[in-house]
């Protein structure tokens, strides 16, 4: 299909106030009364959200030198650990850290009440968060501790870097064993008492360009209410997958990497999550512009529920064990209905994303753009696309041989 539009063009009626933004949810209906062309003409953007536990998440935080100065070697933020293995006063908290006394599943199921997601979460509230940071001394950065205060304003830099996020379609979990499991996907009932999904359907980003037609590296984003990048493909990005004849994976697909100024967010798009039983995760909003350049692309914004489709998995033995255990699919619009039918059986769902916030995020994309405060930046790169050869590697299963690490066995 020939292109009808360029990014220059859609930016210079938003900078006129002249842009036509709807949904992911309103371009259905337009489709419906217009048809492909006609909508395809008059519709310059389609607005995408998505909110859900991702924890593949986290923040680099520079803090500012002490005096005298130190070079951290641990670092811990209420009492979580974070990453300092970079230059003298910077770190990063990964969401799903925990503190060190967190009784983890010594006794099971375990609450994991606090960890990294929260820590991030109640910088963006502007609560004070505990800073204790331990050097070993040299020369250049003589202090060996610090223990202060900081808030979100105290430090230089603090900025939002999720190494996979806002994946493009995902399980459906079901439990076929015979007790109660406690998973990523939250609680899941024996003998199938529950389904539970993590999606935003029709609202999501990637399910709304499935070949990455406009999202890449560089693409601007909603992300945690403020503005963000799409900074690389994400993690665990599987592209060459099964895919229905619209486009739509049937499977795990397309992630992103994401990044954005943490001081800009929003703690009501960033918030702290515990799962019982498995751990502590981040909950993250984002949203999506998607430039109408072309009749196809527009198409592919028009996917509805009925036409995206997820698979069950057996979170007993099929995924812990990749077991193949076939189960078939489920359609998002069942899903999403509270019911689902699986292997004969009617099983209630049970949703871990929130469909209403998502659709919350895209109003709100579509709201800045229409009031020119957020222009559409064009891909420097594309993602890895259906045609890319990228294997799904697993961990080797290799035997060390007794090799030393300083000298030190680690079963020793």
């Amino acid at each position: 299909m020939a292109q009808q539009k360029s990014y220059e063009e859609i930016n210079e009626k938003i900078k006129r106030g002249e842009a036509v933004v709807v949904t992911a949810e309103e371009v259905i209906k337009v489709v419906e009364e217009k048809g492909i062309k006609a909508a395809a003409r008059e519709i310059d953007v389609v607005t995408t959200g998505t909110f859900g536990p991702m924890c593949s998440s986290g923040a680099f935080i520079n803090f500012g030198h002490a005096k005298p100065r130190i070079k951290m070697k641990k670092v811990w933020l209420n009492g979580v650990e974070a990453y300092t293995g970079i230059a003298a006063v910077d770190a990063y908290i990964g969401a799903g850290q925990l503190p060190e006394t967190d009784p983890e599943n010594k006794v099971f199921p375990g609450r994991f009440s606090y960890g990294g997601g929260h820590v991030i979460h109640d910088l963006l509230a502007g609560k004070e968060i505990r800073l204790e940071a331990e050097g070993y001394g040299t020369d250049c950065y003589p202090n060996k501790r610090v223990d202060t205060l900081i808030t979100l304003n105290d430090v230089n830099d603090a900025f939002m870097f999720n190494p996979r996020n806002a994946y493009q379609n995902y399980n459906c979990a079901v439990n076929l064993g015979d007790r109660t499991i406690y998973t990523y996907m939250g609680i899941l009932k024996p003998h199938m008492g529950n389904a539970s999904y993590s999606t935003a359907g029709q609202l999501s980003p990637l399910l709304n360009d499935p070949y990455y037609k406009t999202i890449g590296i560089g693409t601007r984003i909603f992300l945690g209410g403020g503005i963000g990048y799409v900074a690389w493909n994400g993690t665990q990005h599987h592209p060459n997958i099964l895919r229905g004849e619209n486009g739509v994976p049937k499977v795990s697909a397309g992630t992103l990497a994401v990044i954005g100024d943490l001081k800009q967010m929003d703690a009501n798009w960033v918030v702290g999550l515990s799962y019982i039983g498995y751990g502590a995760t981040l909950a993250v909003g984002i949203g999506i512009p998607i430039p109408i350049l072309d009749e196809e692309i527009l198409m592919y914004t028009a996917v509805k529920d009925e036409d995206i489709y997820c698979p069950v998995v057996d979170y007993r033995e099929g995924y812990p064990y990749s077991k193949p255990i076939d189960l078939g699919f489920a359609c998002v619009a069942d899903l999403k209905k509270g019911k689902v039918v699986i292997e004969g059986k009617e099983v209630v769902t049970t949703p871990q994303s929130s469909y209403p916030r998502a659709r919350i995020i895209a109003a709100t994309l579509k709201d800045w753009i229409k009031q020119g405060k957020f222009e559409l930046t064009c891909p420097v790169a594309p993602l890895p696309g259906a045609e890319a050869d990228i294997e799904f590697k697993s961990i080797p299963d290799r035997n060390p041989g007794g090799i030393s690490l300083n000298g030190n066995r680690r079963d020793q």
